[in-house]
């Protein structure tokens, strides 16, 4: 499984909003690099791929190849909105370890 958490939906649905296609939803995939061997890739997307495993979360759909899942399965998306900053943010129980600075994993 995958989640979206409700703060992370409502960003993800108010920038969807502002394509005017109601038939996009999140590309969530694991790109090598980084400093620590794995990044993260958001992208809106319109449909879904064979390989793709698909969610219905917090009124968001989802979409992750096979490949990308395996090392994101049990993952949840969340937003955060703080002083120190604002942005998507992943808490994956198959990263192993991450960079200092956030941007990357090696699972």
């Amino acid at each position: 499984m995958f989640t979206v958490t409700e703060m992370a939906a409502k960003e993800i649905q108010s920038l969807i909003s502002q394509h005017n296609n109601p038939q996009l939803g999140l590309r969530v995939r694991i790109i090598a690099g980084g400093c620590s061997g794995y990044s993260y890739d958001l992208a809106f997307d319109d449909q879904a791929q064979p390989n793709d495993m698909v969610f219905e979360t917090n009124g968001v759909k989802v979409m992750i190849d096979d490949r990308s899942y395996r090392v994101l399965e049990g993952t949840e998306l969340d937003y955060v909105d703080t002083m120190l900053g604002r942005g998507f943010t992943f808490s994956n129980p198959n990263a192993k370890s991450s960079c200092g600075c956030g941007s990357s994993f090696n699972a």
